[in-house]
């Protein structure tokens, strides 16, 4: 494979500055870079592209000589690393400038000008392995599957599988653990490969004294609490990962590491010094989300990441709904909560909340302000659960009348997220249950609410340019009547986050009572969407979906209610913060609704 650029002098002089004492007189232009690599594999080819300065330098019209002399120094050691990773160590690498070898050319002797480069690769053979050991490992240490006989012997998984033998040896307590003795031989007449690589596991540690750096407004007992590593407990270079991630989490701090010392202070503690840098103490947030039918949504928030110095998060937030909705009144939301990372334990965070909240909707309005305190525990970085104790005062009116719900909850969920980008997932899937018993005051009924959301993604092609994504979500209400339930516990179908297409909350139930029938929420609600998501490029991309949810007075699975679905279009403008969405549906069956709604909003709908 050949590829040649050519240029045109453009007839200037360039100044070298001090590098003029060895490369004297007028500079001219770089004319000519040609890259030869005696290969018919592309991927190599693309490698030792990637990895040649020179080549970089083909469209640099003003490449002074000092600087190609340097780059073509530096050039050979460049693409034989990059042999050596892909396997290849019988290479023959020429390097011309002008006509003459860079190699054989000393400093002093160096070419004021530099007109025409010519890079020769031969790569030869690529090896494979003839011995691939590493010992000793533990049981439960996982090599790479290239470290084996007959497999490409590319420095690169020597390394991974180097890096892997340690980091086994580091999970089990031997802070240490380093490589011992190796021997790496090469047969040139039969391109292959011979890895023998022995490892020193070293004593196992325990975790010495806790050096702090950087807080300057965080306290320090209170990093450590968040961290939570104990002095005196076995060393673990998972639990060293675990420690960061939970300051980290605090999101009081902007850069977070755990140096391990190098020394072993007697008989066998291992000291650490952890350094931080704390971020700014406040933000604020705003976003907005709009539909044609629904109107306008706005929410922002105002927060102090570090309230009292041990790392209090301290939010008042609220939201605007249904902003000129042409089906119902404005919705107003504020919240204040108060959450206290490792309360009590290291991975558990505390919180207390305050929410007042106005509904005007279509069938009902009401007022309602909600006392909480909960916790929520993170056991690992996909699972996590919590749970809580509120009180709900909930107070309005409907088409027979004034109504008043009061009700201690006890709301209990877990959450199993495997997704590899939570605003744009491409692949796996997440899982969100709740449980929440809740306790009724005067006429208020006892009950169990069950909530549920599931969502799948599976993508296809290159880079994931094609991706399949699925929702089923539902909820039930368990021992109370729909008009017995609180009324912002009941389910309605419909809107951006239901059906699309459908106006918002427009699908319930119609129950009949002595005052004549009135529309509210059911006590049962199930929900389906697919999408289809197709990325034209790394900016743009377009979405096909399809939506349905039924609303009943029964049980899951019980059938009745009624039922709608929609479906449409939507364009997808890439961004820092996730996809800008744009999507534009209509009712497909069902009597809540007609005509196109047009929603738009940042991240995918699900």
């Amino acid at each position: 494979m050949k590829r040649q650029i050519l240029r045109h002098p453009v007839g200037a002089a360039l100044s070298l500055g001090l590098a003029a004492l060895f490369w004297p007189g007028a500079a001219a232009p770089l004319e000519t870079v040609d890259l030869t690599v005696e290969s018919q594999d592309g991927d190599l080819i693309s490698l030792i592209e990637g990895a040649s300065l020179l080549w970089a330098r083909r469209d640099d019209a003003d490449a002074a000589a000092v600087d190609v002399f340097a780059d073509a120094q530096a050039e050979y050691g460049r693409i034989v690393q990059t042999l050596y990773n892909a396997g290849y160590y019988s290479a023959v690498i020429s390097i011309r400038l002008d006509g003459r070898e860079a190699a054989g050319i000393a400093a002093l002797d160096a070419p004021s000008q530099i007109n025409a480069v010519q890079i020769t690769v031969d790569p030869g053979p690529r090896f494979t392995f003839a011995q691939a050991s590493l010992q000793p490992i533990t049981r439960r240490t996982e090599l790479p599957p290239g470290f084996a006989i007959g497999q490409t012997a590319s420095t690169g998984v020597i390394r991974e599988a180097v890096e892997a033998g340690i980091e086994g040896w580091r999970r089990d307590g031997h802070a240490k653990a380093a490589v011992s003795a190796q021997d790496l031989t090469a047969d040139h007449d039969a391109a292959t490969m011979s890895a023998n690589i022995d490892l020193e596991p070293g004593p196992v540690l325990r975790f010495g004294n806790l050096t702090i750096t950087g807080n300057t407004k965080m306290r320090g007992n209170r990093i450590r609490k968040i961290a939570g590593l104990s002095l005196g407990e076995t060393f673990s270079s998972a639990e060293l990962e675990r420690a960061a991630d939970r300051l980290r989490r605090t999101g009081i701090f902007s850069a977070v590491s755990i140096e391990e010392g190098d020394t072993i202070t007697a008989p066998d503690l291992l000291p650490l010094t952890l350094s931080v840098v704390e971020a700014k103490p406040r933000r604020y947030t705003f976003g907005a989300e709009v539909s044609s039918l629904e109107g306008l949504n706005i929410s922002g928030d105002w927060l102090h990441r570090n309230m009292f110095g041990g790392g209090e998060r301290f939010t008042i937030g609220f939201e605007v709904n249904n902003i000129s909705s042409e089906l119902s009144g404005t919705d107003y939301s504020l919240g204040v909560s108060l959450e206290r990372p490792a309360s009590p334990f290291p991975d558990t965070t505390g919180a207390i909340s305050f929410d007042l909240d106005h509904f005007s909707e279509e069938d009902f309005t009401l007022n309602a302000g909600v006392l909480g305190v909960g916790f929520n525990h993170i056991f690992s970085p996909i699972l996590s659960a919590n749970v809580g104790l509120n009180y709900s005062y909930v107070e309005g009116s409907d088409a027979i009348g004034d109504f008043l719900y009061r009700s201690v909850n006890l709301p209990m969920g877990l959450t199993w997220d495997r997704r590899d980008k939570p605003n744009d997932a491409t692949k796996r899937f997440l899982v969100d249950v709740e449980v929440k018993p809740f306790l009724g005051f005067g006429d208020t009924e006892d009950g169990v609410r069950l909530t549920f959301d599931t969502r799948g993604y599976y993508g296809f092609g290159e880079d994931a340019r094609f991706v399949l994504a699925a929702r089923i979500q539902g909820g039930s209400i368990i021992g109370a009547s729909a008009l017995g339930a609180p009324r912002d516990q009941l389910f309605y179908s419909g809107g951006g986050g239901t059906v699309r297409g459908q106006p918002y909350q427009s699908l319930g139930i119609e129950v009949t009572t002595s005052g004549g029938p009135v529309e509210t929420g059911g006590t049962t609600f199930l929900g389906g969407s697919l999408e289809g998501r197709l990325k034209f490029n790394d900016t743009y991309g377009a979405v096909a979906f399809f939506d349905v949810g039924t609303v009943s007075d029964g049980g899951l699975g019980d059938g009745g209610g009624q039922m709608h679905s929609g479906a449409g279009f939507g364009l997808r403008y890439q961004t820092g913060f996730g996809p800008l969405r744009v999507d534009i549906a209509a009712p497909v069956n069902g009597s809540t609704g007609s005509g196109v709604q047009v929603y738009v909003g940042l991240g995918q709908a699900f």
